[in-house]
């Protein structure tokens, strides 16, 4: 239980060689940038040069005789991935075990509490243990204790072995060639992974070394008998001066230091925003050597993994791994369920309600429940009437709130849950514009712009108002947190400014909630209405402006204080619409992307990955936060979607694909890659209830989290 509701949250760290070059890179430094030697500054002091400590290093792909065979594979893949959702057969959930009689199960309970209880302070005179001495709490080490808990354990819990050869009838070879391919599956997403400063397993790193016999870093090399174990039982005392919930935050939270301004040059080129040293060293190319990944090694990596999921052996060999998988967590489920209900007794002050849980996948604009917006819209009617919250730009006027209503022909005492119609129903399955419809009140775009949007009339008052409210209800329940996904369009510059002058300046915090940002994929739509004239420029406006922040940070002080709060970013649209273009390298750069169809998924996500990279080296120089990319992955679509986000996502959202696809299935549970996964949803969207694959995936050891998504759209009370 616990599994399913913590969620994936990665905190923001900070390499121990970037440390020490703080002191290099903030105020007080006489290095001066030639450039801008003679330029008077107001503080008297000049910026020093930007010099990296660490060189960029992309292991680029090394052509073979196989690439060819692979882009044709993987033109195939693409060509028929559209499937029917109705093609892909139904899952099938075994029924649920018939009630028993309460008495009977409370007496089960009670006599295994017991047993549990007994075992974990006495020790079986009959055993061969009994007697051999024990050693004193001091005399032990920590390999000794991990030693005893293991065993008691093993004692505690039934546990089945397999034995003899293996009879399932696959061929030697085939075995040791599927192996080998999901071991270069596995390799890819590491090489990714580390270029953007994002997690990787431990326990798939070390067996990786153990085949391609490279030296684990030094953060890996720590032995088993360091790493910290959790078990029931016995209750290990807890430290008096331990703190049960962290402190809160005191002051202004977005009080953050300034650091100095360094000298360096900011280019878009090819889509990706690079540092040059100087002016001079920008007309000539010269940038500055920070990690960044290669556009033709990826799309060759890529075209390796569509190959890999249309592969037959590996198909069926990943098919029985996950199906063995599924029946040992069914066999335990039957063998311990008693021990680890009595185990999960012991443990005091937690339950469901009181363990820590983190929301990673929720929607700012729709994290109150209906209920609650409802009481609020009715509460500023009442206080706020005569207040001027809109202008209408068909009569160029000011409205005030009771105008708008008015204009709408309702009051207060009208509206209720039924009017507003912000929850969806049956009418929006496989109908994401109607979804998306939901989020306006009464079906008014002008209250969906008065109450939640950050940039209206005035300034996104009532929707900071709410949110903080819901922070407030965070806070009191103790043990709930939340990653809020807040919008950033790539329409202009000013974007940002506007979202971080929103947060600050209203004081959006709460020590229970921090941000992501999520870029919709709507390039077509701004480039049919001539709001941008290619992909470049869209790029542009979301990357330029964290660059500038972070060479600069007192060029955009709000921005610089928000930036703290923010883990990530995010891709997002409806992943059903068709996608008639093919990411390969005959695609054009984004600044030559002038066209009015979409760019497809891989391309957005590559080129947000890429400039993610760049801006992570950049910043982490700085010793400041860095960001990871958790995207909107196989909820709907083509199943390749998944592909792009096994390699550059550290987590995705939704994954529901995972479930027609078992090679990818078994890749992702390899490689630990965190899902998001929101049944009530998807039961609204694209997927119903009882199918869903959250409990496949949970039993087969992928790493899934619940989410509520839309609590506006889906929920009825706080809780659901």
């Amino acid at each position: 239980m616990e599994q399913i509701a913590n969620g994936l949250h990665m905190s923001d760290t900070v390499d121990a060689s970037s440390q020490n070059l703080r002191s290099n890179l903030r105020l007080g430094l006489d290095t001066e940038c030639d450039e801008v030697a003679g330029e008077e500054r107001s503080e008297g002091t000049s910026p020093s040069t930007f010099s990296p400590s660490r060189k960029g290093t992309f292991l680029k792909k090394q052509h073979t005789l196989k690439d060819q065979e692979y882009a044709e594979i993987a033109r195939q893949v693409f060509e028929n991935s559209r499937v029917e959702e109705s093609r892909c057969a139904n899952y099938e959930f075994p029924e649920e075990i018939p009630i028993e009689n309460q008495q009977e199960i409370k007496t089960a309970v009670q006599r295994h509490l017991n047993y549990a209880r007994t075992r974990s302070h006495t020790v079986d005179a009959d055993s061969e243990d009994a007697a051999l001495p024990v050693p004193e709490p001091a005399q032990l080490t920590r390999s000794d204790e991990n030693m005893q808990i293991h065993k008691q354990i093993d004692m505690d819990f039934q546990r089945v072995s397999i034995s003899g050869e293996d009879t399932s009838g696959v061929p030697v070879d085939d075995l040791r060639d599927a192996s080998s391919l999901l071991v270069q599956a596995l390799l890819i997403r590491e090489k990714y992974m580390k270029l953007n400063l994002q997690s990787f397993p431990k326990t798939t790193k070390r067996f990786l070394r153990t085949v391609d016999d490279e030296p684990l870093d030094e953060e890996d090399t720590t032995s088993h008998d360091d790493e910290v174990v959790y078990v029931c039982f016995p209750l290990s005392p807890r430290r008096k001066d331990h703190p049960i919930h962290p402190p809160a935050t005191k002051g202004n939270p977005f009080q953050n230091p300034i650091l100095s301004e360094i000298c360096c040059e900011l280019k878009m080129v090819e889509g990706v925003v690079q540092v040059f040293e100087s002016a001079s060293c920008s007309e000539q190319q010269e940038v500055i050597n920070l990690p960044q990944p290669d556009r033709e090694s990826f799309l060759a990596d890529m075209n390796i993994l569509m190959a890999l999921i249309a592969n037959g052996p590996i198909k069926s060999f990943a098919y029985r791994r996950l199906s063995y998988l599924s029946s040992r967590f069914q066999l335990h489920s039957l063998l311990n369920e008693m021990k680890e209900l009595a185990a999960q007794k012991t443990v005091p002050h937690r339950d469901f309600y009181n363990i820590r849980k983190v929301d990673t996948h929720v929607h700012a604009a729709s994290c109150m429940n209906q209920k609650h917006l409802l009481r609020f819209i009715k509460k500023m009617i009442k206080q706020d009437s005569e207040k001027f919250v809109y202008f209408d730009k068909k009569e160029k006027r000011m409205m005030t709130l009771k105008e708008v209503f008015d204009s709408l022909g309702l009051t207060a005492y009208d509206i209720n849950i039924d009017t507003l119609d912000v929850h969806a129903d049956r009418n929006t399955f496989h109908r994401f514009d109607k979804f998306n419809s939901k989020y306006n009140p009464v079906g008014e775009s002008k209250l969906r712009e008065i109450f939640i949007k950050t940039d209206n009339y005035m300034n996104g008052e009532y929707f900071a108002r709410i949110i903080k409210e819901v922070g407030a209800d965070l806070e009191e329940s103790k043990y709930q947190n939340a990653e809020y996904r807040l919008s950033i369009y790539g329409r202009n510059s000013d974007e940002w400014d506007q979202l971080a002058k929103w947060a600050v300046s209203h004081q959006v915090y709460s020590d229970n909630i921090r941000w992501l940002v999520q870029i919709p994929r709507l390039f077509d739509i701004y480039r049919s209405n001539g709001i941008l004239s290619n992909f470049g420029e869209m790029l542009t406006n979301i990357f330029m402006p964290l660059f500038e922040v972070t060479k600069d940070p007192s060029s955009h002080p709000e921005l610089h204080q928000f930036l703290q709060f923010l883990t990530g970013f995010d891709s997002v649209d409806d992943e059903s619409k068709p996608e008639d273009i093919v990411f390969t390298m005959d695609s054009p750069t984004p600044e030559k992307w002038e066209a009015t169809e979409n760019p497809p998924y891989a391309y957005y996500l590559y080129y947000m990955y890429s400039n993610l990279v760049v801006l992570n080296h950049f910043r982490q120089e700085r010793g400041l936060n860095t960001f990871v990319l958790r995207p909107h992955c196989g909820e709907a679509g083509p199943v390749h979607h998944l592909v792009s986000g096994f390699m550059l996502a550290e987590n995705i959202s939704h994954g529901l694909l995972l479930r027609k696809a078992p090679v990818l299935q078994y890749l992702y549970y390899l490689a630990q890659v965190g899902i998001a996964m929101s049944p009530l949803s998807n039961n609204s969207l694209f997927l119903n209830y009882h199918r869903n694959p959250l409990p496949e995936f949970l039993a087969r050891g992928l790493v899934v989290s619940l989410s509520t998504d839309d609590p506006l759209q889906f929920h009825f009370t706080k809780v659901s």
